[in-house]
């Protein structure tokens, strides 16, 4: 089966309502058994626009990564996070 991810540029307005987030995203992200790749660090613009904040979660499956997202423990951790940042968000399956 293949992996999936979480692919995000992140550029935050308000940093305690998004820490917030950062904490309660926690829960979910366990249940789904999710794994940082990528979680900030320093990066370069090659192409295109960057944001300030990249991250990646790793996921044993496609449709586990949609579930964690649908999740309601996601989604009240979602609800710190609205309004404190622009965010581009994708789930994407990685290689069988």
């Amino acid at each position: 089966m293949a992996k999936a991810y979480w692919i995000a540029r992140v550029e935050v307005s308000d940093e305690d309502a998004y820490g917030k987030y950062r904490d309660a995203n926690a829960e979910a992200f366990e249940k789904y058994d999710a794994r940082f790749v990528v979680r900030g660090g320093p990066f370069e613009v090659m192409e295109g626009e960057g944001r300030g904040r990249n991250v990646v979660v790793e996921f044993d499956s496609y449709q586990q990564a949609v579930d964690c997202y649908n999740s309601p423990e996601y989604q009240r951790a979602k609800a710190f996070r609205d309004g404190a940042a622009d965010v581009d968000l994708i789930i994407i399956e990685g290689p069988k």
